[in-house]
């Protein structure tokens, strides 16, 4: 059997980056409500926001983060936490309503060396799933095809999320 590889130059970049200090993409988002489209922070409440992932591995991948910069959960209050858990379930009604995904992977890495690209600022990952669909290495390495731009989908979102009046926490 012939091995095949999966090559990903302009990942190199971002890896020998990690020893560097860089801006945290989520409190750069936060500072900008004005730019919510651009930056595709779906929505806002009073403790997280919801941003689409601009590297998906679906999509209809979202990002839920808390607004305080924390790397884990050690460091939110009760409110927090619940919201946050809250958005969790609100972003899965969205998504089934807007996509119909089969299924959701739900997850969090703390540290760099359990693949946090940001660990700095805790993040839970929302990413549907579809039968079929059945790894990130099967998404890459057949390479499949994510069929709709990340600006139609947002607005799809934001529609549905209006019309349901979600998130509501």
């Amino acid at each position: 059997m012939q091995r095949k590889n999966l090559w990903a130059p302009w990942r190199v970049e971002y890896i020998q980056g990690l020893t560097e200090k860089s801006e945290c993409f989520v409190c750069h988002n936060f500072d900008n409500p004005a730019q919510d489209e651009g930056n595709l922070v779906l929505w806002r409440t009073k403790n997280c926001m919801v941003i689409m992932n601009r590297f998906p591995y679906n999509n209809g991948h979202l990002l839920i983060a808390p607004n305080k910069h924390v790397p884990d959960f050690s460091e939110m209050g009760d409110e927090e936490l619940l919201e946050i858990t809250k958005l969790i379930s609100q972003c899965q009604k969205v998504l089934s309503l807007a996509i119909s995904p089969h299924g959701f992977n739900v997850g969090m890495n703390f540290g760099r060396c359990a693949g946090a690209g940001l660990p700095e600022h805790l993040h839970i990952h929302v990413v549907p799933r579809w039968d079929g669909d059945t790894s990130f290495m099967a998404v890459c390495g057949q390479t499949d095809v994510v069929s709709q731009s990340l600006g139609q989908l947002y607005k799809k979102l934001k529609e549905i999320g209006t019309e349901q009046n979600l998130p509501n926490v």
